[in-house]
């Protein structure tokens, strides 16, 4: 599948972190929505008919943490085999361990490495 063809939910509320994966997403051309919390990505996932190849989540978000939108994620039908790649920007080695065993597919400290992060998005989504 080409990158063109993915789209993918960016669920990220510090602007400065949601412009810097926009832009690694946009300058690969491949297509977003971005969420600033829990509750507006809800809605893009469970009501706007859009389907999503992946979705990158930030684990600290104000209104509901990652995990527990992870949980959301796995727990719905339609979204429940989606690729969920989380960051964070409070990373520790024990942090992405739980991270993995939690069912995110991949895990980034922020800031986000381009290179690392483009692999892992070929292998998810290739």
């Amino acid at each position: 599948m080409a990158r063109s063809d993915w789209r993918l939910l960016v669920v990220e509320d510090d602007p400065d972190g949601q412009e810097v994966v926009a832009t690694i997403l946009e300058y690969l051309k491949i297509p977003i929505d971005v969420a600033s919390d829990a509750q507006e990505a809800e809605a893009f996932l469970f009501n706007s008919g859009n389907v999503y190849h992946a979705i990158i989540l930030d684990l600290a978000l104000p209104d509901k943490d990652g995990w527990t939108l992870l949980s959301e994620i796995r727990g719905n039908a339609a979204t429940a085999e989606t690729p969920c790649i989380a960051m964070t920007a409070y990373h520790t080695s024990k942090l992405r361990e739980e991270a993995l065993i939690a069912g995110f597919t991949a895990y980034f400290p922020k800031p986000i490495d381009t290179t690392s992060f483009l692999r892992a998005l070929e292998s998810i989504l290739g």
